[in-house]
């Protein structure tokens, strides 16, 4: 199995799909193991992330550790946490602020062979609206809010999220139930899947 992930994750790494077509060289980011058992599914790398070649090495990162219960370090060296975003490469940033939406082409070219190749898996967090809206495809609801909203729908396997930017802090004050409901629920998940 092993063999397997190390050649998807070769082509992943090795993917120019989008060469032409995004605003910088790709950089595919995408960190999981033949042990990932916890995979965090988002919507795409962000310039920092990018410029690292580490997923979450940004505030997001340090508020989505905070929900999980977990530090930076195990975060990074435990191989059952696993990062695959939507999409692996930086889409760049819109003229009005934010970053472009993640191109749906990478997560079609490449998201089936890589969720094949990780057979251990127990708990996939998709994280953010564009995540939740490719995986979920019919079963989303009208939009993050109420996706979010509908979590236990979804559970045990996947866990829906908002994303942990920082342009959400807003949403997360009106939001108090996710707190309240949504976090204890994940960091126990995280607590039995890291036990």
């Amino acid at each position: 199995m092993t063999t397997d992930l190390d050649a998807v994750l070769n082509d992943i790494r090795a993917c120019r799909a989008c060469a032409g077509v995004l605003p910088h060289t790709p950089r595919p980011v995408v960190r999981v193991f033949s042990e990932t058992r916890l995979l965090i599914c988002g919507q795409a790398p962000g310039r920092r992330v990018h410029e690292s070649g580490l997923p979450f090495t940004d505030p997001s990162g340090d508020r989505l550790r905070d929900w999980m219960g977990v530090d930076y370090e195990t975060f990074y060296a435990d191989p059952r946490i696993g990062v695959a975003a939507q999409a692996f490469c930086y889409p760049g940033t819109a003229p009005k602020g934010g970053d472009y939406p993640p191109p749906p082409r990478c997560a079609d070219l490449w998201r089936p062979r890589l969720i094949e190749a990780l057979p251990a898996m127990e708990l996939t967090l998709l994280v953010g609206g564009y995540a939740q809206a490719w995986a979920l495809g019919g079963r989303a609801k009208q939009n993050m809010t109420q996706t979010v909203h509908a979590w236990r729908e979804y559970a045990p396997d996947l866990l829906v999220l908002p994303h942990p930017s920082w342009r959400n802090t807003a949403w997360l004050r009106k939001n108090a139930w996710f707190d309240d409901e949504v976090v204890p629920y994940l960091r126990r998940r995280v607590r039995e899947i890291l036990s």
